[in-house]
């Protein structure tokens, strides 16, 4: 009985665990069903369209602007050497120091120089007593001159008084024979005086160009006197001196003493290339005569080595003669005010000029652009919000536009935020784009 008993709790217990062990299983069931109809469902339920910032193309004028490295130059570099030889004395000047036209840099010494001067004035005066006695030497053959003519005229009035009396007896032949040897005698004195005048004459004018010489030799020592004193020819800026006190210098000497620069108006030497010139030209409505003066009407900016805009605008200042054949590019020089010197010779900078101005222009930012194996792409959304993918051509490049050569057209609507996000035909949400157009739309406005 109690067997049986035991038997029945037995079963009973086994079907309880049993039903207990289907509930589970149909609950396990239900919940993977309902996890798999969730994920069916998440898979199947489309993504909501992403949004993305467009702007609208707008035909608007566009300063195109370029940009050359340049290198600054004074409006004068003058090397200062010593154009005579000999020891240095003294340096007059402080290194870095502003001088002025004609101030003294340097004294060489200037004794040698001082005895040469005084050397040359001796042979001046000399010279100039040789003329004095020339001159009485004129004097005195001009005398005897007159002398002998008047000789000359005392025998011709013998020999003419003696010939008729001969005739008639009344003197004889003899008598006139001697009259004419005195004349013909006389008449070579005469000559001889001449001789004697021209002889004085011709030391006359040796006399004075020996004193035109010993002048210009003292000029010359003189000279050279004045260049022991080294002065500065221009007014500006005088470097760090390569010569030291004790140093022999002299003309042939390879390094300059030093140099000295104005630098008021600084000179910003750049070359553009040949295309870039004759655009620039043609930009301001000049013809080759006048081009010169057509560019000098051009603006330019200088932005520094350290990134920092120059706060006064430069004008040109010179063009180069030529266009250089090995590079294609043609010198040219702009003039920036200076003042204080702030700015030296040697230093580098970004010389920059809007060249022209393009009308009705198409310009992106240049972030909407993008660059694939050299092809340049933008995402155009149409009315309906979808994507095309186009290839356009970029021209030149303006801040941070980029103006669109070919492929856009007026009106359309270009992403700018969110190109990684978009591919053909996808739908978007487009919303204006919040970022700055650039300097193109600043002036447009």
């Amino acid at each position: 009985m109690y067997r049986n008993k035991d038997r029945a709790t037995s079963e009973s217990n086994s079907r309880g665990r049993l039903s207990v062990g289907r509930w589970a299983a149909v609950l396990a069931l239900s919940v993977s069903l309902t996890n798999g109809c969730g994920e069916k469902k998440a898979q199947t339920a489309p993504p909501p369209p992403p949004e993305v910032e467009v702007v609208e193309v707008v035909p608007q004028d566009v300063p195109i602007t370029k940009e050359w490295v340049a290198t600054l130059k004074g409006l004068v570099d003058s090397d200062i050497r010593a154009q005579v030889a000999g020891y240095l004395l003294k340096q007059t000047y402080v290194n870095g120091a502003v001088v002025a036209k004609g101030d003294v840099l340097f004294e060489i010494d200037p004794r040698p120089f001082q005895a040469a001067v005084e050397q040359a004035q001796a042979n001046l005066e000399q010279a100039q007593g040789g003329l004095e006695q020339a001159k009485a030497g004129l004097a005195e053959a001009r005398a005897n001159q007159q002398r002998a003519e008047a000789g000359l005229g005392k025998t011709e009035i013998d020999v003419a008084r003696y010939t008729p009396l001969v005739k008639v007896k009344a003197i004889s032949q003899q008598e006139l024979d001697s009259a004419v040897q005195a004349n013909l005698a006389a008449k070579a004195q005469v000559e001889a005086e001449k001789a004697g005048v021209a002889t004085a004459s011709a030391m006359i004018d040796a006399r004075k160009a020996s004193i035109v010489a010993a002048r210009a030799a003292l000029e010359q020592a003189q000279l050279n006197l004045g260049f022991t004193r080294v002065t500065s020819p221009v007014s500006g800026i005088a470097g760090i001196a390569n010569a030291q006190v004790g140093d022999l210098v002299g003309p042939q000497t390879p390094i300059p003493l030093t140099k000295v620069s104005t630098a008021d108006p600084i000179l910003a030497q750049f070359a553009p290339a040949e295309q870039e010139y004759l655009t620039a030209v043609r930009s301001v409505g000049a013809s080759s005569p006048n081009a010169r003066a057509a560019l000098g009407r051009l603006s330019f900016d200088l932005i520094l080595a350290d990134g920092s805009v120059y706060p006064h605008k430069g004008r040109l200042q010179y063009i180069d003669r030529e266009v250089d054949v090995r590079t294609g590019t043609i010198t040219m020089q702009v003039a920036f005010p200076n003042p204080g010197n702030v700015l030296r010779p040697g230093g580098y900078g970004t010389v920059k000029a809007v060249v022209k101005t393009q009308k009705g222009a198409l310009a992106l930012p240049q972030r909407a652009l993008t660059e694939l194996q050299g092809r340049y792409m933008v995402a155009v959304v149409d009315d309906q919000d979808k994507v095309t993918l186009r290839q356009v051509k970029p021209g030149d490049q303006v801040g941070s536009l980029w103006v669109i050569a070919q492929g856009l057209k007026p009106g359309e609507r270009v992403v700018v935020e969110g190109t990684q996000k978009v591919r053909e035909g996808m739908q978007v949400v487009a919303k204006a784009y919040q970022g700055s157009t650039g300097a193109a739309a600043r002036q447009k406005q």
